[in-house]
């Protein structure tokens, strides 16, 4: 069995293909779709991430805003920089660019986003709503995640969904949304002990556990979907967190890395914005 390649790329085109129409549709109404990134500092990886974000949003028809601040900037000034943010009706998103300064908190940075702008999903409001159920915007990696698996026909209901990573942003968030879609749910991480006796268990596995190709084809059940989230420097080159070529061989569907769940994250961003300018907009 050689597994069929989940197109990453190919899906989040067509994500933003649909939202720019919707976007266009809320212009006819006079609500132009906004998203301000916040950069605090010139951090490589976050300044490559952010220009992935603005050119999505030239794509979609999303009206960016790049707010650059001083690395030296104190807490409490931008603290007050999101306040005036949350209080702007023409800024529907707000997004600050991770991680921060060691003198600035994350947490009370991110907290102090209005939830209904959080279209990262990352405020505690947006968390316990998603915990519990509710309506939210949900944390962008999992949300394309389930696209993924629901644009390759990948069916969830009543199979054994693995989790290997128990990070907030994506570990804990796609256990609650596969359990959500009826999947039977385990959790394990890098001090799970025999950890291959788990993960041969499964229909559905999500590799988010930060480290470079730890899971090989002894992790893998034959047939299953592989969903693989890690971006990671190994040897000169970027690999996920499964062994791509042995893994291939014997799953049903697996995403490269890059080219997989990468793109899906940004146009998860984009769609989380486009909703926030409709409800805003209404």
């Amino acid at each position: 069995m050689t597994a069929t390649i989940i197109d990453g790329k190919a899906i989040a085109q067509a994500v933003k293909r649909n939202l720019k129409g919707e976007a266009d549709q809320l212009k006819g109404k006079g609500v132009i779709p906004s998203l301000t990134v916040v950069l605090v500092g010139n951090h490589p990886a976050s300044e490559s991430y952010v220009k992935g974000k603005i050119r999505a949003s030239e794509e979609v028809g999303i009206n960016s805003q790049l707010i650059r601040l001083e690395s030296s900037i104190s807490e409490r000034a931008l603290l007050d920089q999101i306040e005036q943010l949350n209080a702007d009706p023409s800024v529907h998103g707000i997004l600050v660019q991770l991680p921060l300064p060691d003198h600035i908190n994350p947490d009370r940075v991110i907290a102090t986003i209005s939830p209904a702008k959080d279209v990262d999903g990352f405020t505690p409001i947006n968390v316990g709503n998603l915990v519990i159920g509710q309506e939210a915007f949900l944390p962008c990696t999992p949300f394309g995640i389930m696209e993924l698996l629901k644009q390759s026909g990948t069916e969830i209901a009543g199979k054994h969904a693995v989790v290997v990573g128990r990070s907030n942003i994506v570990g804990k968030p796609i256990s609650l949304l596969l359990q959500r879609a009826d999947a039977t749910v385990t959790m394990c991480h890098s001090r799970t002990v025999d950890l291959a006796s788990y993960t041969r268990q499964a229909d559905i596995l999500i590799a988010a556990v930060g480290r470079p190709e730890m899971l090989t084809r002894e992790h893998v059940k034959p047939g299953a979907v592989v969903i693989d989230v890690g971006v990671n420097r190994h040897h000169g080159k970027l690999v996920g967190d499964v062994k791509f070529d042995e893994v291939k061989e014997i799953a049903s569907a697996i995403t490269p890395v890059p080219g997989g769940v990468g793109p899906m994250t940004i146009a998860m961003l984009m769609r989380n914005t486009v909703e926030a300018a409709k409800r805003i907009g209404k």
